[in-house]
């Protein structure tokens, strides 16, 4: 996966064609159905509200309650601490924090477009499909929160360098998903066909909830993974073999993996609600890098709350060591993941014209002695 040398394709053939609207009506079925697999890992229920956040002390802002939604990952790991160390709490003074984890991004947004949530921390591609999908008319990327967190991790005694994948068997997530299209199109970088629709070709790619993934590679099932942390962590405990950190094929080894939502809705009538939980993310992300070590204690311990259970250590270092927690939404490599996304055949040519707004969190920003972050041209005209 090279981003710095994007493909545009303007035109595609008839056969590609065929591909990318079979693959299209394919995500779109499994997303009605609520079908698409989960992102976190180890979550023993559904959709749910959480651990109760601390309670509204001070002048209300705008609206009595904010709605916030995110995963019981660690790649939202802004969101956890933040929410248990009461720093988004503090900055909303009087307004309430209501908040509701998910397993999957297409839940998150059909929340975010039904009102049930009103900010989410999410990953690229269902932003993506959110706005895309509403005509521009739902969402707003508002802040960044983490970059990295996701490797290729492989069976040393199958596959022992990048020339051994043809002919394997590699998991993702699910179907179009983040980690899916960065799969898919480093395998076409590398000259290796596979059908995004069924994952068959020169490699087998498989879509396989995280949860199960791990047992999926002990069984013998796969030969390997693209995952965000901690599946991958977790496979490396099995005697799995990191063979390619996706940093290492971005420029700058940066690239955006969670970033911060609203509807518009919301920021047209609450912008200082918006405003104060950006405050607080700012302000979290600068506690996380200065407090590594309890930061992750802290996220571990949201996590349990959450999802019933906390990550092992041997688990939890290695995979909260690998991501980046920062504020800046890396807008230009969302842009190169949704050309990756179209370059695959699971989404058509994407206007994402307008899917930002950093205003208010280069206001934040600004206050705080930080430089502002650009928006790749993609922001409110």
């Amino acid at each position: 996966m090279a981003p710095s040398a994007l493909p545009t394709h303007t035109h595609a053939r008839p056969a590609a064609g065929r591909i990318r609207r079979t693959a299209v009506a394919a995500v779109a079925v499994l997303t009605a159905a609520g079908l698409l697999s989960a992102c976190s890992y180890g979550s023993k229920s559904e959709d749910k509200t959480s651990s109760p956040a601390p309670a509204a002390s001070g002048a209300k802002l705008s609206a009595d309650t904010v709605k916030i939604g995110y995963f019981a990952n660690l790649t939202h790991g802004t969101a956890l601490v933040g929410l248990k160390q009461g720093i988004l709490q503090q900055e909303l003074g009087g307004t309430k924090i209501k908040t509701q984890v998910f397993n999957a991004g297409p839940a998150e947004i059909e929340a975010l477009n039904a009102g049930s949530i009103d900010i989410g921390w999410i990953g690229p591609s269902p932003a993506i499909n959110g706005y895309t999908q509403t005509g521009g008319k739902s969402l707003k990327i508002v802040g960044g929160s983490a970059s990295g967190g996701v490797k290729l991790v492989v069976n040393p005694a199958k596959i022992s360098s990048l020339d051994d994948l043809k002919g394997k068997r590699l998991a993702t997530p699910q179907i179009g998903n983040t980690q899916d299209v960065a799969l898919l199109n480093y395998l076409a970088e590398k000259g290796l066909k596979v059908d995004a629709n069924s994952g068959d070709g020169d490699v087998k790619v498989i879509r396989s909830d995280n949860k199960v993934t791990p047992d999926a590679y002990k069984s013998g099932s796969i030969d390997g993974a693209w995952v965000p942390e901690p599946t991958a962590s977790k496979l490396v405990t099995l005697g799995a073999k990191v063979l390619l950190n996706e940093k290492d094929v971005w420029p700058d080894k940066k690239f955006v993996i969670t970033n911060i939502i609203v509807s518009q809705k919301f920021l047209t009538e609450h912008p200082d609600v918006v405003e104060a939980v950006l405050r607080g993310s700012v302000k979290t992300n600068a506690w996380i890098k200065a407090n590594p070590d309890q930061a992750k204690g802290v996220a571990n311990e949201q996590i349990k709350a959450d999802a019933g259970n906390a990550l092992d250590a041997a688990i939890l270092d290695p995979a909260w060591q690998d991501i980046d927690f920062i504020d800046d939404p890396l807008a230009n490599t969302l842009q190169a993941e949704a050309d990756h996304a179209v370059t695959a055949g699971l989404l058509k040519k994407p206007n994402l014209a307008g899917i930002y707004d950093l205003t208010l969190l280069n206001k934040v920003l600004a206050a705080a002695g930080k430089p502002a972050v650009a928006d790749a041209g993609l922001g409110t005209k």
